[in-house]
């Protein structure tokens, strides 16, 4: 009787010491929820009538044509972390770090919500359990295809990727072209550069400079070059557009700079990038792998989440220095050093192995 008494115990004390751990997995569990409610903020344009001041959910229901209660809902649910906040009568403003929901805001991340939270990010995420079975990504199950040949066949799906590439890149672009010494009348080339939105802070902070905007046709007609900074470039012309495939080749310069490409891909396409980037450097020059790079440990990086997106969605992954290091020479690429960012990215410089 004794023995059972004591296994009794033994078992409740195990129970109290569980209950925490339990508690914390299925909060963890439903943290999903949080930017589903991100999106459906940022779809309805919630943070745009916000500007003036605080607004009850009846009165932005009417603004966007929204279910009030279900507003409410979903910003009580944001006001949770801070974007959002309600006061004692009901009323929500905006918070200064929601003010990049507002799709005017100097530094707009709205755009990235959309294409973050997109079915072709969101659906293969939930079905994550399809690469731990099957090994590869699970949007071509989803879809029926890979992911940029998805967005080939639809117009709409990669004018959102696009969008929010650019909504994403605007809040870091200032801070990694001031990361980086270019050197004095370097010709610079943006490899896949999308919208313009690095080259342009680089040549606006580089004065000798001159830039070359490389990407596929459709995605160059919406460039931004011409506008002034602090999303376009300098407007005194150093600049020039190049239609291509890095996959075939790249243009000749000094720097050549691969901004969120390396990631999208697999071991072997980066080779082949590099090898073309490697193949088109000017004496003396250097490849500027702009990228993650997973620091060792159990911090939490950015980079982490990303990962898990690139391995649900596509055939790449963020890499660590070690890997990025293999990759380069592999390419005829020498790692030379990691220059740290304000941003989650860092900048990748590698010159190219001495011809024997």
């Amino acid at each position: 009787m004794a023995d059972e008494k004591t296994a009794d115990a033994k078992t409740a004390d195990e129970l109290a010491a569980g209950r925490p751990s339990a508690a914390l997995v299925v909060a963890q569990a439903v943290g999903f929820l949080y930017p589903a409610a991100l999106r459906a903020a940022a779809a309805a344009g919630v943070a745009d009538h916000l500007v003036d001041g605080p607004r009850t959910p009846a009165e932005l229901a009417a603004a966007t044509g929204k279910d009030a209660g279900a507003l409410h809902r979903v910003l009580r649910l944001l006001s949770t972390r801070g974007l959002f906040a309600e006061d004692d009568r009901g009323r929500f403003r905006l918070t200064p770090a929601g003010d990049a929901l507002r799709s005017d805001a100097p530094v707009s991340a709205r755009s990235a919500v959309l294409m973050l939270t997109d079915p072709t990010m969101w659906r293969p995420a939930g079905e994550m359990s399809r690469c731990l079975t099957d090994g590869g990504s699970a949007f071509d199950a989803i879809f029926g295809m890979p992911f940029f040949d998805h967005f080939a066949r639809d117009a709409a799906t990669a004018a959102v990727f696009h969008a929010g590439m650019a909504s994403m890149s605007d809040a870091e672009n200032a801070p990694i072209a001031a990361a980086y010494d270019f050197p004095d009348g370097a010709r610079v080339v943006d490899v896949g550069g999308g919208y313009g939105g690095l080259l342009g802070e680089v040549l606006a902070a580089g004065p000798t400079l001159h830039g070359v905007l490389y990407d596929r046709a459709h995605v160059l007609a919406g460039h931004r070059l011409a506008t002034p900074p602090p999303h376009g470039a300098d407007p005194q012309g150093r600049w020039e557009t190049v239609e291509g495939d890095f996959f075939a080749a790249v243009p000749t310069g000094d720097v050549l700079m691969l901004k969120r490409i390396l990631h999208d891909w697999d071991d072997e396409q980066c080779v082949t990038v590099l090898r073309h980037c490697r193949a088109a450097l000017s004496p003396g020059g250097r490849v500027l792998v702009i990228d993650a790079v997973i620091p060792p440990g159990n911090e939490p990086h950015q980079g982490k989440d990303l990962d898990l997106m690139m391995m649900a969605s596509l055939t790449g992954r963020e890499r660590t220095e070690a890997d990025f290091a293999a990759l380069l020479a592999r390419a005829g690429l020498r790692l030379h050093r990691v220059h740290p960012t304000p941003t989650v990215l860092s900048i990748v410089e590698s010159r190219a192995t001495p011809t024997p």
